[in-house]
């Protein structure tokens, strides 16, 4: 699992994101404190970015 989010000139499809969170809750046995939270949540928010991309994208 990437811990390194992308820098701010190359966004991740929505696709890539899932997969990363999906590993996350897996590692973690779906609990989340901490800094686990903290990263689940920077996550949620790119993959949450990134569909409203493809939302744009395909309108």
């Amino acid at each position: 699992m990437s811990t390194t989010p992308p820098s701010e000139g190359t966004p991740r499809p929505a696709e890539a994101v899932q997969a990363e969170i999906r590993a996350l809750l897996l590692e973690t046995g779906g609990w989340l404190w901490g800094p686990t939270r903290a990263r689940y949540e920077q996550l949620r928010d790119e993959w949450v970015a990134a569909v409203r991309r493809n939302v744009a994208t395909a309108a």
